[in-house]
Protein backbone atom coordinates (compact mmCIF):
# COMPACT_ATOMS: atom_id res chain seq x y z
CA UNK A 1 0.00 0.00 0.00
CA UNK A 2 1.48 3.58 -0.44
CA UNK A 3 2.81 5.61 2.05
CA UNK A 4 0.51 8.38 1.82
CA UNK A 5 -2.34 6.14 2.34
CA UNK A 6 -0.94 4.79 5.68
CA UNK A 7 -2.17 5.68 9.14
CA UNK A 8 0.96 5.39 10.77
CA UNK A 9 0.51 7.94 13.62
CA UNK A 10 -0.13 7.46 17.01
CA UNK A 11 -2.20 10.48 17.41
CA UNK A 12 -4.34 9.86 14.42
CA UNK A 13 -5.45 6.38 15.78
CA UNK A 14 -6.21 8.67 19.50
CA UNK A 15 -8.90 10.58 16.31
CA UNK A 16 -10.08 7.75 15.23
CA UNK A 17 -11.09 6.25 18.69
CA UNK A 18 -12.45 9.02 20.00
CA UNK A 19 -14.02 10.91 17.15
CA UNK A 20 -14.71 8.03 15.12
CA UNK A 21 -17.77 5.93 14.70
CA UNK A 22 -17.52 1.94 14.86
CA UNK A 23 -18.63 -0.83 13.19
CA UNK A 24 -18.11 -4.34 14.64
CA UNK A 25 -18.27 -8.03 13.33
CA UNK A 26 -16.82 -10.95 15.06
CA UNK A 27 -14.00 -10.83 12.82
CA UNK A 28 -12.77 -7.39 12.01
CA UNK A 29 -13.75 -3.78 14.14
CA UNK A 30 -13.91 -0.93 11.27
CA UNK A 31 -13.60 2.71 12.72
CA UNK A 32 -13.79 5.53 10.45
CA UNK A 33 -13.75 9.43 10.56
CA UNK A 34 -13.24 12.17 8.11
CA UNK A 35 -9.68 13.11 7.19
CA UNK A 36 -10.22 16.62 5.10
CA UNK A 37 -8.13 15.02 2.80
CA UNK A 38 -8.63 14.12 -1.14
CA UNK A 39 -7.96 10.65 -0.55
CA UNK A 40 -8.51 7.88 2.26
CA UNK A 41 -6.03 6.51 4.70
CA UNK A 42 -5.96 2.87 6.05
CA UNK A 43 -4.50 1.73 9.88
CA UNK A 44 -4.15 -1.95 10.67
CA UNK A 45 -4.25 -3.34 14.41
CA UNK A 46 -3.40 -6.55 14.67
CA UNK A 47 -2.56 -7.13 18.80
CA UNK A 48 -1.12 -9.76 20.71
CA UNK A 49 -4.08 -11.63 21.31
CA UNK A 50 -4.49 -12.90 18.12
CA UNK A 51 -1.07 -15.27 18.14
CA UNK A 52 2.26 -14.63 17.23
CA UNK A 53 4.35 -12.34 15.29
CA UNK A 54 3.49 -15.11 11.87
CA UNK A 55 -0.50 -14.94 12.09
CA UNK A 56 -0.36 -11.29 13.28
CA UNK A 57 1.56 -10.25 10.21
CA UNK A 58 -0.17 -13.02 7.89
CA UNK A 59 -3.45 -11.13 8.84
CA UNK A 60 -2.42 -7.70 8.47
CA UNK A 61 -1.30 -8.63 5.22
CA UNK A 62 -4.68 -10.49 4.31
CA UNK A 63 -6.41 -6.83 5.08
CA UNK A 64 -4.26 -4.97 3.35
CA UNK A 65 -4.90 -6.57 -0.23
CA UNK A 66 -8.61 -6.52 0.79
CA UNK A 67 -8.44 -2.38 1.10
CA UNK A 68 -6.08 -2.58 -1.96
CA UNK A 69 -8.52 -3.97 -4.30
CA UNK A 70 -11.97 -1.94 -2.75
CA UNK A 71 -9.47 1.07 -2.51
CA UNK A 72 -11.10 2.12 -6.08
CA UNK A 73 -14.88 1.49 -4.85
CA UNK A 74 -14.58 3.85 -1.87
CA UNK A 75 -15.81 7.45 -0.91
CA UNK A 76 -12.55 9.14 -0.35
CA UNK A 77 -11.76 11.78 2.19
CA UNK A 78 -11.17 9.29 5.63
CA UNK A 79 -9.31 7.60 8.02
CA UNK A 80 -10.22 3.98 8.22
CA UNK A 81 -8.82 2.09 10.93
CA UNK A 82 -9.22 -2.09 10.80
CA UNK A 83 -8.73 -3.93 14.11
CA UNK A 84 -8.55 -7.92 13.78
CA UNK A 85 -9.81 -9.40 16.17
CA UNK A 86 -8.94 -13.71 17.67
CA UNK A 87 -12.04 -15.01 15.77
CA UNK A 88 -10.11 -13.91 12.33
CA UNK A 89 -7.61 -16.39 12.44
CA UNK A 90 -8.10 -19.48 10.50
CA UNK A 91 -10.72 -17.88 8.35
CA UNK A 92 -10.34 -18.45 4.57
CA UNK A 93 -9.81 -15.23 2.65
CA UNK A 94 -12.90 -15.39 1.07
CA UNK A 95 -14.88 -15.39 4.38
CA UNK A 96 -12.74 -11.94 5.56
CA UNK A 97 -13.33 -10.37 1.76
CA UNK A 98 -16.86 -10.40 2.69
CA UNK A 99 -16.67 -9.31 6.10
CA UNK A 100 -14.59 -6.87 5.33
CA UNK A 101 -17.15 -5.63 2.39
CA UNK A 102 -19.81 -5.66 3.83
CA UNK A 103 -18.32 -3.62 7.23
CA UNK A 104 -17.44 -0.88 4.42
CA UNK A 105 -20.73 -1.24 2.95
CA UNK A 106 -22.74 -0.61 6.49
CA UNK A 107 -20.26 2.44 7.09
CA UNK A 108 -21.43 3.90 4.33
CA UNK A 109 -18.10 4.15 2.10
CA UNK A 110 -18.78 1.57 -0.73
CA UNK A 111 -19.70 3.32 -3.94
CA UNK A 112 -22.80 2.14 -5.55
CA UNK A 113 -21.76 1.43 -9.59
CA UNK A 114 -24.13 4.16 -10.44
CA UNK A 115 -22.13 6.87 -8.46
CA UNK A 116 -18.82 5.51 -10.22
Amino acid sequence: MQRHLRLRRKQDFARLRQQGRTWRHPYVIVSVTPNELPHNRYGFVTGKSLGKAVVRNYIRRILREIVREAHAHLRQGYDIAFIARPAIVGQPFQVVRQTVHTLLQSAGLWQSSAED
